[in-house]
């Protein structure tokens, strides 16, 4: 059955704002189905004009960009709330690919009525924007991770925002949260090689700061990763759910 966005579980959660009445009834509308798809497939690839945008309802995929001869750059986690396929709604292709990691439910939108929003909803498109905003800024702290962080400190700050966007969707158990990602997409985040990646998350095991087993994250000393991070790590903001 598919959601009905009075219903949707997302709204519950603290962390997105709520919608009026009025903007409910227009998400609905805009709202053409739901997708449910496998782990590893590829819901939007990189140079694809896709005539759908999405969000996630359910589920973890990833983001990343892949060069000519194969390597791949993840760009970012997908998790519950996000909204997928701008970059095709605003540029005609997708400029890198997402795919799934575990069983995902999509909320299915048709873009050809994406610019409706800035017609009729203006507060909506706004939000869209805010995301485009949000998702600049974590582009740039990422750039910055890669471009000047050695191996530990770009390890710290990329699992503790993890645990931190995970927390604010209320995934979080004591200081575990599910990480469902294998190591090679952890190394392909952080610019490292799979041995590094290895290494590093043994040292930081040792030190007991933190463990990632069986697709489960535990952060022992959040602060002492924070500090570790030299980067300060900005706390999750409210956020609009288209």
């Amino acid at each position: 059955m598919v959601t009905d966005c009075q219903n949707c579980p997302l709204r519950k959660i603290e962390i997105f704002e709520d919608l009026g009445r009025d903007e409910l009834a227009y998400m609905q509308r805009f709202k053409h189905g739901e997708l449910k798809i496998d782990p590893q497939t590829t819901v939007m690839m990189q140079g694809s004009n896709s005539p759908q945008l999405f969000t996630a309802l359910k589920g973890m995929g990833l983001r990343y960009k892949t060069l000519p001869d194969g390597r791949r750059q993840v760009v970012n986690f997908v998790l519950p709330g996000d909204f997928i396929g701008l970059q095709a709604g605003v540029m005609g292709e997708m400029k890198h690919s997402v795919e799934a990691t575990t069983p995902m439910v999509l909320c299915v939108f048709n873009r050809s009525e994406f610019w409706s929003l800035y017609k009729n909803q203006p507060e909506r498109a706004f939000d869209v924007t805010w995301a485009a905003a949000v998702e600049e800024h974590f582009l740039g702290e990422a750039l910055a991770s890669l471009g000047q962080m050695n191996a530990t400190e770009r390890m710290s700050w990329g699992l503790l925002r993890f645990f931190l966007r995970c927390q604010a969707l209320g995934l979080v158990d004591g200081d575990r949260c599910p990480f469902p990602y294998r190591q090679q997409d952890l190394a392909d985040a952080l610019g490292l090689s799979l041995v590094h990646t290895n290494k590093t998350l043994m040292k930081l095991r040792e030190r007991q700061l933190l463990s990632l087993e069986d697709g489960i994250l535990a952060l022992h000393a959040p602060e002492e990763l924070e500090e570790l991070a030299t980067l300060e790590i900005d706390p999750v903001l409210r956020r609009p759910l288209i």
